[in-house]
């Protein structure tokens, strides 16, 4: 029986903060932060980001920190 054919064969996408050199994120780094934001405030997806699951906590966490200290928004309203 032949081998089921991969719906999206490609590369896997480079990890953002493993290039940037970081080992642990921190909520007062805004700029860094902001790379995994949507421009409507949202968080970006682990498959969008390209981090690894410990990663994505670490970044999620520190986002939500960052948004009580008023350093970065909130989600807006979405227009439907």
């Amino acid at each position: 029986m032949a081998k089921p054919e991969r719906r999206f064969p490609g590369k896997k996408k480079p990890n953002p903060l493993k290039t940037a050199g970081v080992s642990t994120v921190d909520w007062k780094d805004v700029t860094l932060l902001r790379k995994f934001i949507s421009d409507r405030g949202k968080i970006r997806s682990r498959r969008v980001s390209g981090l690894t699951p410990q990663q994505q906590k670490q970044v999620a966490t520190a986002i939500k920190n960052a948004r009580e200290m008023a350093l970065l928004p909130y989600p807006g309203p979405s227009k439907s």
